[in-house]
């Protein structure tokens, strides 16, 4: 009976330790005593949803009843504005979303990871007569070494970054809850009737279905275009698919100081009298060329997600956040995802699009923000976390187990060979002169050499 007593009142304290905070601080140190006051850590994003947050912010609460966060989601087109001006004012926020491309410009407005945390928890001490304690404990944080390990190729060249003076090492500069893939959406309906049974696994055979799929008027008119894809405007991450292509292709986007070089032949190809990039390019802007034998698209036509949803497009290139709008813009089309094309004989390269939880240098609980970025994307919590907002992992080891999920297979799976590129500063302008790049050739302007010859010098702009 005693043992009985004693397990339910160990059970209600237990319980009871959330709903009172860190207040049971009697007979400790002065130092325990300022560590266990409350705080409160303010978490701004544009694309994470509360719903899908909430369970981590009380799972953390549960350990650290003294810390409060607050989520704020704000609107894409207003986020990287709100974000300056607040940390310029002083108000915030301590924990920020930040896309993997601006981690390298944001660096100064950023604090790294300490190579230790020390905060306080309550543990239950004692025999017979249990009384709750509360002790600093020091962890150390998560290595540079263990974040590679840990997340997927990509994370790590892009988070972490070189010392800021010749003697320092290089340092941690934030961890993503997933990693997005440009992945290749296809309508079934369309290749059934075209006899195609399965999607192209190479650029090769990607081309040669361009003829059978795209429907032409009497007035020459798509009505039904193979492909979105060799314009700027209207097809939706356009810089991103060109990027990918110029990759696949042996591109050296960038050089060892962040400068634009996707339009020179990199020392490994120094046999080829065109640079990768230009053949990309021409590869790319073909598709809206109707002088071509793979002609299937043109600037005419409507946004590329909106003909796709709308049925009039064989294939689409995008994101899994697009799958949403997707089934929202068409409840009834037949489509599927794949992954991307690859060029047969090169080593397989994807792209990747995602953003990462970053402490700003401003806060003043740096321990507990980079402890809850921490956890926040650790493996258990991420896991629940993917479920819910249905994104592909940025973990090694949720790859394989997500590669098998019906929506999101083909994005987790090209992860692990996922690539990215700095765009300098000002990365909306560098995409800028990605597009201008395209609309030249488009348009006769400039053969592809000069366009991407006078688009790198327009990236290298938004360095300075």
């Amino acid at each position: 009976m005693l043992h009985k007593r004693i397990r339910y009142t160990l059970y209600l304290i237990l319980f009871a330790l959330p709903l009172f905070g860190l207040q049971c601080t009697k007979g400790v140190s002065q130092e325990v005593r300022d560590a266990s006051k409350p705080i409160t850590l303010n978490w701004w994003s544009p694309f994470n949803n509360s719903e899908d947050v909430k369970p981590i912010i009380e799972a953390y609460r549960a350990i650290h009843p003294n810390v409060t966060i607050n989520f704020r989601k704000f609107r894409f087109e207003d986020y990287e504005n709100e974000v300056v001006n607040a940390l310029a004012e002083d108000r915030g926020p301590d924990i920020l979303s930040l896309h993997n491309t601006w981690i390298r410009a944001w660096q100064p407005k950023l604090v790294a990871a300490p190579k230790t945390v020390t905060l306080p928890y309550q543990e239950l001490k004692g025999g017979l007569k249990k009384e709750v304690i509360t002790v600093l404990r020091t962890t150390p944080t998560l290595t540079t070494k263990t974040a590679r390990n840990t997340f997927v190729e990509v994370v790590g060249k892009d988070v972490i970054l070189p010392p800021s003076t010749p003697d320092g090492a290089e340092e941690l500069y934030g961890l993503p809850m997933a990693v997005d893939t440009l992945a290749l959406f296809y309508n079934r309906d369309i290749l059934n009737l075209a006899g195609i049974p399965s999607p192209p696994a190479t650029w090769g055979e990607f081309q040669g279905l361009m003829k059978k799929l795209t429907k032409l008027d009497q007035e020459n008119k798509i009505v039904q275009a193979g492909a979105a894809l060799g314009t700027a405007r209207n097809v939706e991450r356009a810089e991103d698919i060109l990027a990918l292509l110029m990759m696949q292709n042996g591109v050296q986007m960038t050089d060892e100081r962040g400068q634009a070089v996707f339009d020179r032949i990199p020392t490994g190809l120094k046999g080829r009298t065109i640079a990768p990039g230009e053949e990309a390019l021409g590869f790319y802007t073909d598709f809206a060329n109707p002088g071509k034998e793979v002609y299937a698209w043109n600037d005419t036509l409507p946004n590329s997600l909106q003909a796709f949803a709308a049925g009039k497009t064989a294939f689409f290139f995008g994101y899994s956040y697009q799958l949403p709008l997707l089934k929202n813009l068409g409840p009834k089309l037949n489509f599927e995802v794949t992954t991307v094309p690859q060029i047969e004989g090169n080593k397989e390269i994807n792209f990747a699009n995602y953003w990462v939880e970053a402490v700003s240098k401003k806060t003043k609980a740096k321990d507990f923000a980079w402890d809850f970025v921490q956890f926040a994307t650790n493996a258990k919590q991420a896991k629940g976390y993917l479920e819910r907002a249905k994104k592909p992992t940025a973990l090694r080891t949720l790859v394989v187990e997500q590669s098998e999920d019906f929506e999101l297979g083909s994005f987790s799976k090209q992860t692990l060979t996922a690539q990215s590129w700095y765009r300098g500063k000002n990365p909306s302008a560098a995409e800028e002169a990605i597009l201008s790049m395209i609309e030249s050739v488009n348009k006769s302007e400039m053969e592809s050499k000069a366009a991407i010859k006078l688009g790198a010098q327009k990236v290298n702009q938004t360095l300075k």
